[in-house]
This record gives C-alpha cells, sequence and structure tokens, in this order.
C-alpha cells in the first residue's frame, strides 16, 4: 500500500492546475474566465430536487386488503413478514381492526329514516316546549291559590255567620 505524503492543498492546485483559467476566474469577478460561470441547464434535464416526505396515506380498499392478508396469517412471523412488505405498523392494524368492528356494530344498528335532526334546532323545539308547560303550570297554580283564598273567606265569613246565629245558651 502506497502512503501518498502530499498535503490537501497540494492535491486542490494540482487539480486546479489542469484549467488554468478557473483559479484566474475564481479572482475576479467578470465572467470572461471559462471556469468563472457555472454551466447552464439544460431545459428538460433533472435538476435532482429532493422531494419533500408526505404521511402515509392508506384507502379504505387498502386498509380492508391488508386486514383480511393479516386475517389469513396463521404461521408465528407471517404478521410481521406482511407489515414489513406493506409498509404498516402493528398499531395501525389494531386501530383499523376496532374501526372494523365499529363499522360492523353500525351497520347492524338501526337507521332513522328522513333528514338527519340539526341539535341546536332540536335542543331550541325542547326549550320551547318546556317553557309553554311552565307557563301553563303557572297559570293553573294562580287559579288553585285564588280559589284557595275564595274558600278561606268563605269559610271565615260562614264562620262569624255561624257563630251570630248560635242562641245564646245561659
Amino acid at each position: 500500500m502506497k502512503i501518498n505524503h502530499q498535503s490537501k492543498f497540494t492535491m486542490n492546485a494540482a487539480k486546479s492546475s489542469s484549467d488554468p483559467g478557473a483559479s484566474q476566474g475564481a479572482r475576479r469577478a467578470s465572467g470572461d474566465a471559462p471556469g468563472s460561470a457555472p454551466p447552464p441547464i439544460q431545459p428538460g434535464t433533472d435538476s435532482e430536487v429532493v422531494p419533500r416526505a408526505r404521511r402515509r396515506y392508506f384507502s379504505n380498499a387498502d386498509k380492508r386488503r391488508i386486514l383480511q392478508a393479516a386475517d389469513r396469517c396463521t404461521k408465528p412471523g407471517e404478521v410481521g413478514a406482511l407489515m414489513r412488505r406493506e409498509g404498516v405498523y402493528s398499531s395501525s392494524l389494531s386501530t383499523w381492526r376496532r374501526q372494523r368492528e365499529a363499522a360492523d356494530l353500525a351497520a347492524l344498528a338501526p337507521h332513522k329514516r328522513g333528514p338527519k335532526a340539526d341539535s341546536a334546532r332540536v335542543e331550541a323545539l325542547h326549550i320551547a316546549q318546556l317553557t309553554r308547560e311552565r307557563d301553563s303550570l303557572r297559570s293553573q297554580l294562580d287559579k288553585a291559590q285564588l280559589v284557595i283564598e275564595v274558600q278561606k273567606k268563605v269559610a271565615s265569613l260562614l264562620g262569624v255567620l255561624t257563630a251570630d246565629n248560635k242562641p245564646e245558651s245561659t
């Protein structure tokens, strides 16, 4: 094995000496030196732009297909191989299984026909109904209290009259 004892500076100088205009152009700001400007990019060439990382997305069909394949796995290690092949984590599988079970239960539940009720409107109608009932009960209470007051006055008048009509026993 041969060891090269040259410094990096002399190696770089040797590389740059093959193009005499390159070192000249590096010192001057003018563009007349052959190596001073980068070569123009030809249209249609790949400029090597690194794409951004995108979040993984699995459609419902993909989820169902992967879950069915995972359910068919019986031997040890088959599920792990499937997950590596599909690029899926075990937590994703368990989440998808829960979603599948919830969807199955929701599909079996009875559905109410017609348009869906607006919760704010339903609540407002319920409050209006309770307000009408309260007002009706207050009206009945006022009438009952008036009847009770009249009965008290009648009873007191009759009590006075009966006391006056009694013969005095001496």
